[in-house]
């Protein structure tokens, strides 16, 4: 694992430090599955925590919203919405729905939507990461900022899939 925050090939110098903040994020995620089984993944602290395969799922559902804000400047469509509203809210709803799957399945969700996001990243430059817009409630961001979001998640649901590994050891 590479420990610096570089530039990228194919990118411009500032996309490129977020590609490698992105693929560093991944990298230690990824460390922290291996070997996870299905009941693992399906585990559940109590009735109101979130599984680890749900906390995944999560995280794909995160970036792919992201990516629709920062590259489309939309919101979900109605059917975005039907494959994602489960993942992006968690809960109840989550804890019956996201289980009985293998780690690949998450792992291919999680780099699916990595692919994209990095093939994205490729037809912007640094400038567009300034782009300011507003949320419908008027609070203003940048395109940065969405991107900073996304490593900041998954580094936070990183940090609860550990507890419950923990947990699980127990």
């Amino acid at each position: 694992m590479d420990y610096r925050i570089t530039q990228q090939p194919g990118y411009t110098p500032k996309i490129g430090e977020l590609v490698s903040m992105l693929g560093y994020t991944r990298a230690v995620t990824l460390e922290d599955l291996e070997g996870l089984s299905v009941e693992d993944l399906d585990f559940l602290a109590d009735e109101k925590s979130n599984s680890i395969g749900a906390l995944l799922m999560h995280m794909a559902a995160i970036e792919f919203v992201h990516q629709v804000i920062a590259f489309e400047n939309r919101d979900l469509t109605e059917q975005e919405l039907a494959k994602w509203i489960v993942p992006l809210e968690l809960g109840d709803k989550a804890r019956s729905v996201i289980r009985n799957q293998p780690l690949d399945y998450y792992l291919d969700e999680l780099k699916k939507v990595r692919d994209r996001t990095l093939s994205l990243l490729e037809s912007v430059d640094d400038s567009w990461l300034y782009e300011e817009r507003q949320y419908d409630n008027g609070v203003t961001y940048n395109k940065y900022y969405l991107w900073f979001h996304v490593v900041e998640d998954e580094t936070s649901h990183r940090g609860q899939i550990r507890l419950l590994k923990r947990m699980l050891q127990k």
